[in-house]
């Protein structure tokens, strides 16, 4: 059994075993003693199984960074006088503690906003403790109303508003807020760094990735006009919501290559659909070896078969 576990639950063990009936000091000793186990045990279980560490933080410029935990992925922009933070990962507290954390690590000023790069809860739901350090949340308009009929207590409700554009200008940095329509989501956005030639988007334009499963949320063909809009756009390194492979950046080549792909899987699905063939034997029979290379080819092509085929035989 490895060491790293073993560790680790007689971390958990402790305080439930041993505490019990102790006086005051006894407690402390013991507690102190699970803390220095339990921070022994995670970087024992980390190497040994060889595993990525769970979170990391990466500057990519002189101001601009990424957090990324597990398999998700902010930016965030330091200022003199404060940061910019986008995307308060994931649906669990230890997430979003590591990610404000680490931006303390790096500078002791302010979190003057988080930026919502659309609602679904993956990437939002950790900006309580944003929230109580101070930041001002913002948002397109429509993801208002859908964190609204969520329903959900962890996330935080934004504090403003917008409709296509809005740039927030912070020590000397400006971070451009484009809404383009619909895509992934209807509240999608497309944030820009003009200095630095950079954007930030989520879910909808991976790096020399398939699209996700059977892109239940994803509008179509708006999808790809947006894509198409994106490349218009003046930069030169994309930071995806879901790290690309090797943890790159994305290249306008990228962008270009996936609007490639949804038009080759459009016109694939649709001789499909003329024939009959929807869903289950067009799943069966499309391939498209050129990019059969790219992330979760194997797993999420059919699904991405099975989204143009209810395109193509009922137009939605």
């Amino acid at each position: 059994m490895p060491i790293g576990y073993l560790l680790t639950r007689t971390a958990q063990l402790l305080p439930i075993e041993l505490f019990s009936g102790r006086r005051p000091m006894q407690r402390k000793l013991l507690a102190s003693f699970a803390i220095s186990v339990a921070a022994l045990a995670v970087p024992v279980a980390g190497h040994a199984q060889g595993q990525p560490p769970l979170f990391a933080t990466t500057k990519i410029t002189d101001n601009v960074y990424t957090f990324r935990y597990q398999g998700h992925q902010a930016m965030f922009i330091v200022t003199p006088q404060g940061v910019i933070a986008t995307d308060p990962i994931s649906e669990n507290r230890p997430a979003a503690d590591a990610y404000l954390a680490e931006i303390k690590k790096i500078t002791q000023a302010p979190i003057r906003y988080v930026v919502y790069s659309h609602h679904d809860a993956d990437h939002i739901a950790g900006g309580k403790p944003f929230k109580d350090a101070g930041a001002t949340f913002v948002a397109q308009r429509f993801a208002k109303g859908n964190i609204a009929n969520m329903k959900r207590a962890d996330i935080v409700p934004p504090d403003e508003v917008f409709d296509e554009k809005r740039t927030i200008s912070l020590g000397g940095t400006d971070l451009e807020l484009n809404y383009i329509g619909k895509n992934h989501t209807e509240d999608m956005l497309v944030m820009r760094l003009p200095r630095e030639r950079m954007i930030f988007t989520v879910d909808w334009i991976p790096v020399q990735g398939v699209l996700f499963q059977n892109m239940a949320t994803f509008y179509v063909p708006e999808i790809e006009d947006g894509i198409k809009k994106v490349l218009t756009m003046d930069w030169d390194r994309l930071i995806p919501g879901h790290p690309g492979p090797g943890g790159r950046l994305g290249t306008k080549e990228d962008v270009q290559n996936l609007v490639g792909y949804l038009s080759d899987l459009s016109a694939e699905v649709k001789k499909a659909a003329d024939a009959g063939k929807c869903p289950d034997q067009a799943k069966a029979e499309i391939k498209l070896p050129k990019y059969a290379s790219w992330t979760n080819y194997n797993n999420y092509l059919p699904g991405n078969i099975e989204r143009y085929c209810t395109y193509w035989t009922t137009g939605k």
